[in-house]
Order: structure tokens, then sequence, then C-alpha cells
């Protein structure tokens, strides 16, 4: 994985070329159109000043939204914003820098207005000026709900990403306490860690990869409801901003209501929503269950994530009862401490996933 997006670097001769830095298992068939010029949403764009003297920067161009009548393109605050330190009005290009050499593309969009980091939502707005698809045309997904769909665990989704193309998986955990690394510069500068609560992850080694911050993680079906913002991630997990709290913080930003289609959020539910990409239906947790565990996760949370190597925690399915809620410990596997863990929590099974660094990709 990479640290904040997916990043090229700059060689000495010529000044002017750039190289991908090719990871094998994240440069996926699916994704080739997506690094394309292209003006459809889910693929290559960025800020055209997200680079330092030896990287240039790119992320994903997520989606076509509505504030008050005028269209912007949804994506991350670490990639339209860079990181809390663009100004309005800086050009966002498609692609992005790394699709096109480190040189400046054509500019889709200029930069308005980000939620800061720390707001519990890593998004941001540019104001579209026309060159994107007007209907918000998705690659490889179609044009999403204007309804959006509340996450729960077991739900099937889908996203369409710069780097992996269109991608589907299972929600692994709700409400997810989780610690993400970031970095000041395009691959180089200060790294920091930003503290999130009630995410959304996807435990999945394919879902996402560098580059793929920004995607619009939406249901796996015909009507691709909006659930989640992709920003972060691991080797073998993907995390997401409620797609509900990411449209309030930008409508907010404006001073109005950010909709998919113009028409305000909702949170219908569907039994054909939890089949699993394998086409085996998933059980739907009681809400009591979900409501109980996520009682006992906050209870503890702050004792669980000051335990050494753990990043993350949140309310996910038991292994054992599929009518059970778990809480699930997201373990950095990286820094060699085993924390000492419960196997239950008052009377709740403990799942640990065990995983790298979750950065902001």
């Amino acid at each position: 994985m990479n640290n904040l997006k997916y990043f090229g670097r700059f060689v000495s001769v010529p000044l002017t070329l750039c190289l991908l830095l090719i990871v094998p298992s994240i440069l996926a068939d699916g994704g080739a159109n997506h690094q394309k010029l292209n003006n459809h949403f889910g693929v290559s764009g960025g800020n055209v000043n997200d680079s330092t003297a030896r990287f240039c920067c790119s992320g994903t161009l997520g989606s076509l939204i509505t504030i008050g009548g005028v269209k912007y393109i949804l994506s991350n605050n670490h990639v339209l914003a860079r990181a809390d330190q663009a100004q309005p009005g800086e050009a966002i290009s498609q692609p992005g820098l790394i699709d096109n050499n480190c040189r400046v593309p054509r500019t889709v969009a200029t930069f308005t207005a980000a939620p800061p980091l720390g707001s519990n939502v890593d998004a941001a707005v540019a104001l579209d000026n026309g060159s994107m698809d007007p209907t918000g045309f998705i690659e490889d997904l179609g044009v999403p709900s204007s309804t959006v769909q509340a996450p729960s665990v077991g739900l099937s989704v889908a996203k369409s990403g710069r780097t992996t193309g269109s991608t589907t998986g299972t929600v692994g955990s709700i409400n997810t306490s989780v610690s993400v690394q970031y970095q000041k510069g395009c691959g180089q500068g200060k790294k920091f860690v930003v503290s999130y609560t009630n995410q959304v992850v996807i435990n999945s080694s394919t879902f996402s990869a560098g580059g793929d911050s920004g995607s619009l993680i939406v249901t796996n079906n015909a009507s691709h409801q909006p659930v989640a913002l992709l920003f972060a991630g691991s080797s073998t997990t993907t995390i997401g901003n409620p797609i509900g709290p990411v449209l309030a913080a930008v409508g907010n930003a404006l001073n109005g209501v950010a909709t998919f289609g113009g028409i305000a959020k909702g949170t219908p539910t569907s039994t054909e929503l939890r089949v699993s990409p394998s086409g085996i239906l998933v059980p739907q947790l009681p809400q009591e269950v979900v409501d109980f565990a996520t009682r006992v996760k906050e209870e503890r949370v702050a004792d669980l994530m000051a335990r050494p190597s753990v990043i993350g925690v949140g309310v996910g399915a038991s292994e054992t009862n599929d009518r059970a809620a778990a809480i699930v410990i997201y373990v950095d596997k990286t820094k060699g401490e085993t924390p000492k863990l419960p196997k239950k929590i008052k009377g709740i099974d403990v799942k640990v996933v065990y995983t790298d660094p979750i950065v902001a990709f």
C-alpha cells in the first residue's frame, strides 16, 4: 500500500519524466480505463498542485453531487484539498498527475471546500466545469441512486476507483473507531495520525488499493445506493466514511444541502442488498443486537485502542453464531507487539483481524 494516495516518482534525467511506482498486486486490469482521459466518475483525478520535488499524487474523482442546485465533484480532502493545504480555486484535473507523466492534464473542476481533517470525515468538493458526465455516471457502475443506504454488517457493496477499477466486497464492521495515518506532502513530509469513529470497514485484500481514495462505495445491486466514501485502508481492509455524514459535512461547508440527483437522502432497507458477491445470503443481524454490541464497544473502545498495536475497534458479525454480533479488533501486525485481548466482552465475541498500518491512500 502507498501512503497518501497513489504516487509516482520523478527521476533526474530527464526532469520531466515521471515513473509509476508499480506494485503488481495493485494494477488490476479492471482499472486500466479508469486511469485515462474519461468523463465518467470513479476514475483518476486530483489537485494539480499535489506534487513534491520527487513525487506526484492522484486519487479518484468519486461522484457528482448537487448543493444548492450547483454540481460538484465529490472526493476526499487529501485528494482534492491536499490534506487541508489547498486554497479555493486550485485546479482539479482528470486524469490525475500520476497518469499524465506528472504533467498537468486537463482541468475539470476547481477546488471549493473541504471539512477539515479531524472532523470525522475525509471529504471535499470541487466545482464542476462541465467536462465530466452531467448525469454522474460512474465507470462500470452507472448512475448511482439518489437515495442512500445505511451501512450494515454483511452488506454487499461495490466501488469504481482509479487503481483497481470496479470491485465488490462485503461490509465487515460498522461503528468502527480507527486510527489513520496521513502525510503532509506527496510521498514526503511529516506523517500524522487522525482518529475516526463510526466508520465502515470492508475486510478484503482486493476491494481497493492506493489511488482508489475518493471512490463512492455503493450497494452491489442494480440501484447502486451510496453507502460510504472510500478514503483509507491497508493490504486487507478498506475504510469508508458513511455517506450520510459526508453529505451533511460538505453541505454545511457550503451552507446548503448535498444530494445525489437532487433528491434528499433516505435510509431504506432491503434483504436483497445482503447477498454477498459469491451469491450467499448474509443474515441480517437484529438491530437490538447491533445496538447492544455498539454500546459495549463504546464503553471499552478507549481501553482497547490504548493497547499496543490496536488500530481499530468496530462491530461485526460473530463467526460462531450468524445471529450474534462481535466486537472486531484490528491489530497492526507490523509493530511486533501482540496485545492482550479478551475473548469476550460482556458476553459478546471478540474477533481479531491482523493487518498492517491503515493509511489514507
